[in-house]
Parts: C-alpha cells; structure tokens; sequence
C-alpha cells in the first residue's frame, strides 16, 4: 500500500513539477530586481513629469511611479524602464503584482527590431486600489503604430525582448502606479 502512495506521489510530482517550474521573476524587490529607469516624454521636448520611488507599506516592498501625463507638445508618457531578456519560449506572459488610480496602464516591450524610440509592442493593463496580480499574455501585445512601424513584424517573438517598461501614456491625466512584482509565466 505505501509503494502504491509513494508511486502515486511520484507520478503528481513529475506532473506538476514542469507547471510550477514555469514561473520566472523579474523582480520581488527581494532576492531578484531590475535597474529601472523612470523617464518621461521630456526626453523628446514633452512635458509631462515623472516621480519615481522605491516605498514599503504593511510589510509589501514596491515601486511607485506618479506625476502628470500631458499631451502637450507631442507628448503623453511617463514610465520606468528595464532591460530584459527571455531566453525560453515556452513563457505564456507576464504576471505583475499592481495597485493604482484605477487608470489604465501599458506594459510596453522594446526588441532587436523596434530599435526607434517611437517603435514597441504594448499591451494594457487596468489597476485598482488593492493589490492584485494581473496576468498578461504575450497574444495581446500588439506592435506600435506610426513612421516606419511597417518595418516591424505584426507577429511579437518573446525571445527578440530588450527591455520591459511600465507606462502612463496617451492622454492627459495623474498617473500613480505601485508595482510589487514583475514576473514570466
């Protein structure tokens, strides 16, 4: 009877091994983290502000980003950026650990062929007031719009991503996000 549960055991073990070896951590702001870089549409004459921070909050560690979002002079972004790489294709997506205004949010993914600053795939994300993981497929990232984005593959490839940004973008409002994780799936 012991032999029986222990093959029993084994069996559900190597089934489940592969699933939950499928996880892998961006950054937890614990044991793994990522040199984020916060900037806004600034950089190219807009003038939207950024504040960026690192807080702690009953016991959770996160980054926080807020400011101002404006569409003025051809601006409307705020963000904090990572660089980043996927070397496994077997990934399904990304799981954040997020809070915020209940405004709309972007993960934005650079790769070796959206090299124009203008030139990304970006997939939304919606935040709320409590903490919440968020689960985002790589089939909803869709390539940017506009000069020379014929030129990039409709068709987003994982394992070409450079860098990961979180963004406040598109149209005038407070931006004021917390992020807690950042992790593949």
């Amino acid at each position: 009877m012991i032999d029986l549960i222990m093959k029993n055991f084994i069996a559900i073990f190597i089934l489940i091994f592969p699933i939950l070896g499928m996880t892998k951590v961006i950054d937890n702001l614990n044991d793994k983290r990522a040199e984020w870089v916060p900037f806004s549409d600034q950089v190219m004459g807009g003038v939207s502000e950024v504040k960026f921070s690192e807080k702690s909050e009953e016991g959770i560690s996160f980054y926080h980003m807020e400011g101002n979002v404006s569409t003025e002079n051809n601006g409307g972004f705020i963000q904090f950026r990572a660089d980043l790489g996927i070397e496994d294709k077997a990934f399904k997506g990304f799981r954040i650990k997020t809070r915020g205004n209940g405004e709309q949010y972007y993960l934005f993914l650079r790769t070796s062929k959206t090299r124009l600053p203008w030139l990304y795939y970006g997939a939304t994300f919606k935040t709320s007031q409590e903490w919440q993981w968020i689960e985002i497929p790589f089939s909803s990232f869709k390539k940017s719009e506009g000069r020379l984005s014929r030129f990039v593959p409709e068709e987003f490839n994982p394992t070409n991503v450079k860098n990961i940004g979180i963004v406040a973008y598109g149209k005038d409002f407070y931006a004021d996000i917390d992020v807690a994780a950042l992790e593949l799936y």
